[in-house]
């Protein structure tokens, strides 16, 4: 799954690498190494702009809010349950379907964060000796430095109680996919003797991280070929992400700030998430 992660790259550095046309400077973010569901987040889409009369999708660089929330719904509070998509029925379910077809984008991030139990712990809770077993954040990101690009969709719902022209009466909000985490090994091995060599080992999902060569044919809302969009849900090369431990004050949502994705020697001890 995909439940915090960090973006801390500047909006003009992101206008470079996605080749964006079109952003408003209104809609800079402070840094954020802390991103948690229903934060406002940067999206790389392509639509027409608003308010031209030239009806080209232009590729934007734009602030949404994270969680997904449908058209159909009758409250946006639905968003906090749609934070991830999985890629495997993301064409079936009614919540995404009707934006897999024409509403994808590209959700730019440092990495994520996941959570492992300790095996010594989680034997504890199979065993039902312990119900909150200490858990450590691992920070996962592409070991080359590149961004880190996660395949999402965004939705657009009219709060209907308020008037056309107050500012928020639209929410435009976005869902990131998530995959299988991968098996193989991690870009440079385990981080620490006795840590996770495989992201799976880590938990069983992930963000689904599109490399540059798919990003044309997954913005464009004119490619309505769902078999060819579904092909470009495929995991990513393998090999190209690495996985840390941090600190676990990335846990506390309060908490931000450069040091929560820098490396610590190894896992922390007595902290519960």
């Amino acid at each position: 799954m995909c439940g915090r992660y960090a973006s801390s790259r500047k909006p003009e550095d992101l206008v470079k690498i996605f080749d964006v046309e079109k952003w408003d400077p209104v809609e800079t973010l402070e840094a954020d190494y802390n991103v948690a569901p229903t934060k406002d987040v940067y999206a790389v889409l392509e639509r027409p702009v608003r308010g031209s009369d030239d009806p080209r999708p232009v590729r934007q660089l734009r602030t949404l809010r994270w969680g997904l929330v449908p058209s159909w719904a009758k409250s946006p509070d639905t968003g906090v349950k749609m934070i991830n998509a999985r890629a495997e029925t993301v064409v079936e379910k009614p919540a995404y379907r009707r934006a897999f077809a024409s509403r994808r984008c590209l959700l730019p991030a440092d990495g994520y964060f996941e959570w492992m139990t300790a095996k010594g712990e989680l034997q504890l809770e199979q065993e039902g000796k312990k119900k909150r077993p200490r858990k450590q954040p691992y920070f996962i990101t592409p070991a080359d430095g590149s961004v880190f690009a996660m395949a999402g969709l965004f939705e657009f719902w009219r709060d209907k109680t308020l008037p056309d022209d107050d500012p928020r009466a639209w929410w435009v909000t976005c869902t990131v996919i998530t995959t299988d985490a991968e098996t193989t090994p991690l870009a440079g091995g385990p981080a620490h003797e006795g840590g996770p060599g495989a992201l799976a080992e880590i938990h069983p999902r992930m963000p689904l991280m599109l490399p540059a060569d798919r990003w044309d044919a997954w913005l464009d809302p004119a490619n309505a070929d769902l078999d060819e969009i579904k092909g470009l849900l495929a995991p990513p090369p393998h090999g190209l992400l690495k996985a840390y431990p941090v600190s676990t004050a990335v846990s506390n949502v309060r908490n931000n700030g450069a040091d929560l994705v820098k490396e610590i020697d190894a896992p922390e001890e007595g902290t519960l998430f």
